[in-house]
């Protein structure tokens, strides 16, 4: 795992300045502590930060191709590599070094921009062929791993594993941008492509960028999307069988590793299914790494523990105090654009405590995205069965005029707050989801907002993120959408962009056995009733893990990895919250409503309501306008 960065002259070859190319690469130093190196020559820069996990002794970076013509700059694994070799031997290749970074170069050279669907892994990177003149940037299938990209107005290209490496360069802008601004407080994040700065973006999952130097820069290109077909025959009982020797597959290949290995062990199901195959798989014990709090609401340790205890592991855990709530500053700095998932703090906790005893921690992420594993997602299929009742056209209408006429009843049972529900009945699918989805809904952020701001918006609304990636579903299978939005927005844009930051930050590499694109593209096929039967999410798997997990993990509720931001908010963090809400840096920016922010904060602190979402949402908005937009410019 490393960090890269760049310059690219795309118009000519302008000397690149080696301080600016020294100082963005030494931004990312976190992600690679072991090595760092920079390659210039006219017009192109490329830099890379070393975090040694495999060909310790010969991988280093930048890479060069037999005869210097073909250079990379590599983030990432490429898993098949060792498969890819002797292919690429057999087409002439001469190999200097046992990495995977050399199948890149070789790759390139051998299939040009397709050799990216040859990689099976987690990548990105930039490569330069001096012979074509062409500069090439690619992302893995499923955004594992960041690239952010900016064109400078003299057509200078920069490009970095996070935004800080390009944020290095002092020719950058850094003018927010609005539409940024309303998915953030929508959706907790901003949305691949758009980053929260206008003269930047984000290389989306599975595409790559080619540039001919003297050319108009072009699209970037998708290579792979995931295809819900649904129409595989499979039986249940062989499904269940097939499931668990492709996870036993993905597994292997993401232990390949010349340094400490182990695993995050949750207690949930997708974390203690990884540990079970990595136990069949290694002769020595698997090292698991797992945190616990001292608030029981928020605390899984003990079926991590069971987990550990079958399978004799090394288990190592850390409790944590439920008032860990000193990472607000630095989880903003970290992340370099705003970012509202609160699970972020025991993450980076988690991702401390692994690095503490390994180099490599394998992960259960996707589980849950690739088999239907959110309560969410069973919500969303009940109300579709009602939705189903009537067509939109009659539905919409009709149960729209019904909700703005039902009273909101917030402080009434729950069987008596029908507004919510007749709201939902008027919505479309993907609008209901969308819905589902939001941190501040729509009424929220209209009356958040000023005037002024929403008229910066010029009618944009997050709701488009959706409905752009719903055209591209290829499927009206009401489970499928779903799961199809989630691995487009919330997989790429919360958690992959979660882990990797917090992991990094601790020069820690971690792999998602479930996130492997061809199991990916297997599950896809199965029917939506073999991965929520009733009321049971992720059923076939579950099934096919009762021999090696106990009921009790995978049959529990699902806890989540949450932190008790409501009672902070009116406890130790209190006057904190008003301080950064009420504060004079949001209201500089002109943006927000003073009046509703201070009834959020009022009704919140009073117990009125339970506002602590959109407030914590506000409060590291805030910490990233003062760690990040007024961070003092490189010099």
């Amino acid at each position: 795992m490393c960090g890269i960065t760049g310059i690219f002259d795309t118009r000519g070859h302008a000397a690149i300045d080696r301080a600016t190319l020294q100082r963005m690469n030494d931004s990312q130093m976190h992600r690679g502590p072991d090595e760092g190196s920079l390659h210039l020559e006219p017009g192109v820069g490329l830099g890379h930060r070393r975090l040694s996990i495999i060909d310790i002794a010969t991988g280093q970076q930048p890479l060069f191709n037999e005869d210097g013509s073909v250079v990379v700059v590599f983030n990432g694994e490429i898993y098949n590599y060792q498969a890819l070799i002797p292919e690429l031997q057999a087409l002439g290749h001469v190999f200097h070094t046992k990495s995977d970074t050399e199948c890149i170069v070789h790759a390139w050279e051998s299939w040009g921009p397709d050799c990216v669907k040859r990689f099976r892994g987690m990548f990105a990177f930039a490569l330069w062929d001096r012979n074509q003149q062409t500069f090439f940037i690619a992302r893995d299938r499923l955004g594992v791993k960041p690239m952010f990209y900016a064109l400078l107005d003299d057509g200078t290209l920069l490009f970095g594993s996070e935004l800080k490496s390009i944020l290095a360069h002092t020719d950058l802008r850094r003018d927010i941008d609005p539409l940024a601004v309303e998915e953030y407080f929508a959706l907790g994040y901003v949305a691949e492509p758009r980053t929260i700065f206008k003269q930047a973006q984000k290389l989306e999952p599975a595409h790559t960028l080619t540039i001919q130097r003297g050319q108009p820069i072009p699209e970037a290109v998708a290579y792979w999307d995931v295809r819900f077909t649904l129409d595989n025959p499979i039986s249940e009982a062989d499904a269940q069988a097939e499931l668990v020797q492709r996870l036993q597959e993905a597994t292997r290949l993401r232990m390949i590793a010349e340094v400490p290995l182990g695993a995050f062990l949750s207690g949930g199901v997708d974390s203690s299914a990884v540990v079970a195959m990595m136990a069949g798989l290694s002769k020595d014990p698997v090292n698991t790494c797992a945190i616990g709090f001292d608030d029981p609401a928020f605390n899984e340790s003990e079926f991590a523990q069971q987990v550990a205890t079958r399978y004799h592991t090394n288990h190592r855990l850390e409790m944590v105090k439920s008032d860990d709530f000193d990472l607000i500053d630095t989880l903003a700095r970290l992340y370099d654009e705003p970012y509202a998932d609160s699970s972020a703090i025991p993450t980076y906790r988690v991702c401390q405590l692994a690095r503490k005893h390994v180099t490599v921690a394998l992960s259960g992420d996707c589980g849950d995205e690739a088999l239907g594993g959110y309560r969410r997602h069973r919500m969303h299929l009940m109300e579709e069965r009602m939705r189903s009742a009537l067509p939109q056209s009659l539905r919409g209408p009709l149960f729209g005029t019904l909700a703005k006429l039902y009273p909101k009843a917030d402080w009434a049972p729950r069987a008596f707050r029908a507004k919510t529900t007749l709201e939902g009945m008027a919505r479309s699918s993907v609008q209901a989801y969308f819905n589902t989805m939001s941190i501040l809904r729509q009424p929220m952020r209209d009356a958040m907002f000023s005037d002024s701001f929403k008229t910066s918006l010029a009618g944009y609304n997050a709701q488009e993120v959706f409905n752009l990636h719903a055209k591209q579903a290829g499927t009206n299978d009401p489970l499928a959408l779903i799961q199809y939005l989630d691995i487009k927005t919330y997989l790429v844009g919360d958690i992959n962009t979660k882990v990797d930051r917090a992991s990094m930050a601790h020069s820690l590499e971690v792999r998602a056995p479930l996130m492997d694109y061809e199991l990916i593209d297997w599950l896809a096929t199965l029917p939506s009733s073999y991965k929520i039967r009733g009321q049971e999410g992720k059923y076939i798997f579950k099934k096919a893990m009762e021999p090696y997990l106990p009921n009790d993990v995978l049959y529990r509720p699902k806890m989540g990895f949450s932190v008790p931001l409501a009672r902070w908010f009116r406890g130790p963090l209190k006057q904190r919250v008003r301080d950064a809400v009420l504060g004079e840096r949001l209201a500089s920016t002109g943006w927000f409503n003073p009046s509703y922010l201070q009834h959020l904060v009022d009704a919140h602190q009073s117990g009125a309501s339970d506002y602590s979402a959109p407030l914590w949402t506000l409060v590291m908005f805030e910490a990233f306008l003062r760690q990040v937009v007024d961070a003092p410019a490189a010099p």
